[in-house]
């Protein structure tokens, strides 16, 4: 069969990315944590509540430290956050070590704060580092980065332009924020040219994987 066709015939029976291998390591999330989370969400966005409902996107960032064992700490406190002082503390879905190891801190249906403004309706991968450039330059962790993003993708339906750094946070049409002060706030990760060549690898490996991907919903302006 021509490779054309057989991919072709692939994309129409709905192939869906594998799976790959995550380690469970949950952060403490009990009640109180809920109820933090579900209050922040409430003044933040109208919404009161703690879960995540129909992810529809995903939020590439990195560390800026050097090890998991500092990330997980940090996500692990019941402090506010060092930088916007509220509770609950910061926390990402899932990190990905220099080793390649995918860790997974807290359930899919449970909503985390890592980017302001998408913490609603956004799944959260922090990498080990100090830069993109690090770790775009290290073939274990970006490849388990690609086939995680790739496979919460298929799992979710998300679109390959909602796979975003977390620089590109004030131009995702899914950006919302009550809070004046708090609506052109951003981080520096993941800058747009870094993520245009994630993006890339992700298409030629969802290719690979005869996985179908949707290009809908691109980016919008700023309005910061």
């Amino acid at each position: 069969m021509p490779a054309l066709l057989a991919l072709a015939l692939a994309l129409s029976a709905g192939i869906h990315a594998p799976r790959p291998p995550i380690v469970w390591k949950p952060i403490p999330f009990g009640a109180a944590r809920r109820a933090q989370t579900a209050a922040y969400a409430e003044r933040h966005y109208g919404l009161r509540t703690w879960r995540l409902v129909r992810p529809r996107v995903i939020v590439e960032h990195v560390t800026a430290s050097d090890s998991f064992s500092s990330t997980w700490n940090a996500f692990a406190s019941d402090a506010p956050d060092p930088e916007l002082h509220e509770l609950p503390g910061t926390c990402a879905h899932f990190v990905v070590d220099r080793d390649g190891t995918i860790y997974q801190l807290v359930p899919l249906t449970t909503m985390c704060r890592h980017t302001v403004g998408l913490n609603w309706t956004a799944i959260g991968i922090e990498h080990v580092g100090t830069s993109d450039a690090q770790v775009l330059a290290d073939p274990a962790q970006l490849r388990a980065s690609l086939r995680l993003t790739l496979w919460l993708m298929s799992r979710f339906h998300i679109s390959l332009p909602n796979v975003i750094g977390h620089a590109e946070s004030l131009t995702s049409r899914y950006h919302r924020e009550r809070y004046p002060s708090w609506r052109c706030q951003t981080h520096a990760d993941w800058s747009h040219a870094d993520m245009d060549g994630y993006r890339r690898r992700l298409l030629r490996l969802a290719r690979a994987e005869h996985v179908a991907l949707s290009r809908a919903g691109g980016p919008v302006r700023s309005r910061c």
